[in-house]
């Protein structure tokens, strides 16, 4: 009796794998370049991690790029499919008249996800930047401009009453401020709070909260790529959109939770403390849907850091048409 059961547990384990494995099989794999990781794309972490993406019949390969130029690098080129990066990057492509420019279909956050770091626990102004040195990130990109334009929404023209450093690279800029470059540096999270819990920072100002609502974070692929893979586009949009609901109606504590496998290093702790600024601030989109005024802001921070030499049409850099049809 004992080796029929064990027999029989056999081959209910070996069933469950076989239908596993054509499980697997049968998901169309999509590779995704992101700019960075950061806690700033949890509603996107949280749909991976719940599977959202698995029950649309996708399995992703995910890659970080290391700056939104060379994501967008990556879907030029076809060795990503989609890319998680700022909208800059899009329309620095159509302005160059490119063929098969990509375009936007899913927006993620919408506002700036970095927050200004400073050497001391001063009760902050922005006229305290006045006669320092901020780490920025890379001229052009929309961390750094952002930056800029908050600066002088407050009084402090870059430039001129303060120096705002695109030398060092994006992943490199937290290092740079813990050894001794700069006054102050922006930076994302969960490094900002990491380099605050190991004692050589504090955390002085959202930057998101003053600047407004921006399409910061947007997924894109080439035209074409769209044009041959609706569905994709479409199963990807509403996993999105489902992510994007699940993270704004649960607590910090759960997101944490949920994105934990993806940060591996992270503290549990320092996740959910995170997770809770994000909401704090109302970081995240809670649908995919981008709106036009939201893109003539960014377009607007982009013109003031002399990087626009003329707008882009809505249309032309834009198609709601799956997001829209997700979140009916």
């Amino acid at each position: 009796m004992k080796r029929i059961i064990l027999g029989m547990t056999a081959l209910v384990l070996l069933l469950s794998t076989l239908a596993g494995c054509g499980k697997k099989e049968d998901l169309t794999t999509v590779s995704v370049n992101e700019v960075t990781h950061s806690v700033f794309y949890a509603p996107f972490y949280a749909a991976m991690e719940l599977g959202f993406f698995e029950e649309e019949g996708l399995q992703l390969e995910l890659t970080n790029g290391g700056g939104a130029d060379k994501v967008m690098t990556a879907v030029l080129s076809g060795q990503s499919d989609i890319g998680l990066a700022g909208p800059e990057a899009c329309i620095y492509v159509h302005l160059e008249g490119r063929e098969d420019a990509p375009k936007i279909f899913a927006q993620l956050t919408k506002r700036d996800g970095s927050f200004l770091v400073g050497r001391t626990d001063e009760e902050f102004s922005w006229e305290n930047l006045k006669g320092t040195t901020i780490l920025g990130g890379r001229k052009g990109g929309v961390p750094e401009m952002t930056l800029e334009y908050v600066m002088r929404q407050n009084g402090v023209i870059p430039h001129e009453d303060a120096v705002v450093d695109t030398s060092i690279q994006f992943n490199m800029m937290a290092g740079a401020f813990t050894g001794g470059t700069g006054d102050y540096v922006a930076l994302f999270e969960p490094t900002a709070t990491q380099v605050v819990q190991e004692g050589k920072g504090y955390i002085l100002a959202s930057i998101g909260q003053e600047s407004g609502e921006i399409p910061y974070t947007a997924f894109f692929a080439n035209e074409s790529y769209m044009e041959e893979h609706p569905d994709i586009i479409e199963s990807m949009t509403r996993a999105i959109a489902r992510g994007q609901e699940w993270v704004l109606t649960h607590t910090a504590a759960e997101i944490a939770e949920a994105i934990e496998p993806q940060f591996p290093d992270t503290d549990l702790e320092i996740l959910e403390t995170v997770c809770q600024r994000h909401l704090d601030i109302d970081a995240w989109n809670a649908t995919p849907v981008m709106e036009p005024e939201s893109l003539d802001r960014l377009m607007d921070v982009m013109e003031q850091a002399g990087e626009l030499s003329e707008r882009v049409n809505f249309e032309d850099l834009v198609d709601n048409s799956w997001a829209e049809a997700v979140t009916e």
